[in-house]
């Protein structure tokens, strides 16, 4: 298979007339020509502005609009022409990790990697490498490898040395080192840590270089968007990596978000990283919401992507975002989270939500259609609120030697201005830090209070809270109380 090697810089544009030409195909994006809150203007006006697509937008303002795409959906048209027409920017979603493309120890498979490749090149489009060195989605015969020291280093730099040296040129930026650092803010077990300590991190980026030297190196995580325990952990750790004179170029920010539960402190945590002289990327942008979707949970949530989308442009050293799917029908989101989804700009049908057009005002274009006269959703008959005025439910939502996670919701019976959940372990467990909640134990004994931005709920509305626990061998799930306070 022939691929034809170019890389594709920011700035450097080809693409306005094709992605014109392709939105003008893009059914339902162009329909209405009316702008909300706009001057008025002609309707020729009014026309070329909603035509402009996110890539043309981002082209224009010269940063990365990106979105991930499965190499199996391609073959679907309004998949791949969406894909084309919004987003400037290509991201392997599963095609380019280490079991997909190294089932077996030297037997590489590239036949649905080098579909995105080439469907990225034939668009004239930038590809963000994912990834390369990560403790999940490994092949059994690494994960479970009895490996020396210098048996695994020769495993990462076979496998990191083949996988960047196929695509040289090719693609610009890679994920290098995804995931190292958990939740609880210490680094994660895996064979990686396990063989080569703290060191295997610096190794790879090393080796990174090595097979790319023109590649720009990415370290990835989740759970880092605001400043807390685990951003924190990551400043450290790159502050140290870049002393030592690792060759690491930025960081990636993941942004698996809550829509309504967005950290406060987005853009200073990004212009901190980007003080240190990193480029810094949204890379795996989704804002989830519960289920159902509603017109008032879709306007919060395009509130939330503008933003994430603000907090980014408006620091010099964050280059773009990219969002985690092209459209709600295939996000990963349902799958992951029970009773929560719609978490991306453009839903199941292709149509553009309230998020797409608050990221189509950020980079430039105008709010979208006018929103046509409010209607009143059908409701439920009224029933008797909780007892307390609330109810919360409990979900473990990982797990693992010594510790796990979970979340609570929170869903008000009547309008509150403040919630407070109360439960008790019975199995040893504990809570080792939380967020969107405060949380304090007695024993056994366990206390969340709402914070600032969760407080308020209005009757039949709910909010989310998490906490990453320890446990003794055992999880439970126990028995909660809400109460409005």
């Amino acid at each position: 298979m022939s691929m034809t090697k170019g890389r594709r810089h920011l700035g450097h544009r080809t693409v306005g007339a094709v992605a014109l030409a392709l939105a003008l195909v893009t059914g339902g994006f162009l329909a209405d020509t009316h702008v909300r809150g706009a001057t008025p203007v002609s309707a020729e006006e009014a026309a070329q502005a909603q035509q402009a697509t996110l890539r043309e937008l981002a082209d224009q303002r010269g940063v990365r609009m990106g979105t991930a795409i499965a190499s199996h959906h391609l073959n679907q048209s309004d998949y791949a022409r969406t894909a084309a027409a919004e987003f400037n920017s290509i991201t392997h979603e599963n095609d380019l990790k280490w079991e997909t493309v190294q089932p077996q120890q030297g037997q590489f498979n590239w036949t649905n990697a080098d579909r995105i490749v080439e469907f990225a090149e034939q668009n004239d489009q930038m590809i963000h490498g994912h990834t390369l060195v990560w403790h999940s989605q490994l092949p059994s015969w690494v994960a479970d490898g009895n490996f020396t020291p210098d048996q695994l280093r020769g495993v990462m730099r076979d496998h990191i040395n083949t996988t960047m040296g196929r695509y040289r040129g090719q693609i610009d930026t890679w994920d290098v080192v995804n995931e190292p650092i958990g939740d609880d803010a210490r680094f994660r077990d895996s064979v990686f840590h396990r063989t080569l300590g703290v060191d295997f991190i610096a190794e790879s980026f090393r080796m990174a270089r090595a097979a790319d030297p023109n590649a720009r190196l990415f370290i990835n995580d989740y759970n880092i968007d605001g400043i807390n325990a685990k951003s924190n952990a990551y400043y450290d750790l790159v502050r140290d990596l870049l002393a030592q004179g690792v060759p690491i170029d930025g960081i990636g920010m993941q942004g698996h978000l809550i829509s309504g539960q967005l950290p406060s402190d987005i853009q200073q945590n990004i212009q901190r990283f980007a003080d240190l002289g990193l480029e810094v990327m949204i890379t795996e942008l989704d804002i989830r919401i519960q289920m159902p979707a509603t017109q008032q949970k879709l306007e919060q949530q395009a509130r939330d992507y503008e933003t994430v989308a603000n907090a980014c442009y408006a620091v010099s050293g964050c280059s773009g975002v990219i969002v985690w799917g092209v459209t709600d029908a295939y996000s990963w989101v349902p799958d992951h989270f029970s009773g929560e989804g719609a978490a991306l700009p453009i839903d199941e049908n292709y149509q553009p939500k309230p998020a797409y057009w608050a990221l189509h005002e950020v980079l430039g274009g105008d709010g979208g259609p006018v929103d046509p006269p409010p209607t009143e959703e059908p409701t439920d008959p009224p029933t008797d609120p909780p007892v307390g005025d609330c109810e919360a439910s409990y979900q473990v939502v990982g797990e693992w030697n010594d510790g796990f996670q979970a979340e609570v919701t929170v869903t008000a019976g009547s309008n509150l201005t403040g919630w407070t959940v109360t439960w008790s372990f019975t199995g040893g467990e504990g809570v080792s830090h939380a967020w969107n909640a405060s949380v304090s134990s007695s024993g056994s004994n366990i206390t969340a209070t709402n914070v600032a931005h969760n407080g308020t709920l209005s009757s039949g509305q709910s909010t989310t809270f998490g906490f990453v626990g320890t446990h003794n061998g055992t999880v439970g799930t126990p028995q909660l109380t809400c109460a409005s306070s």
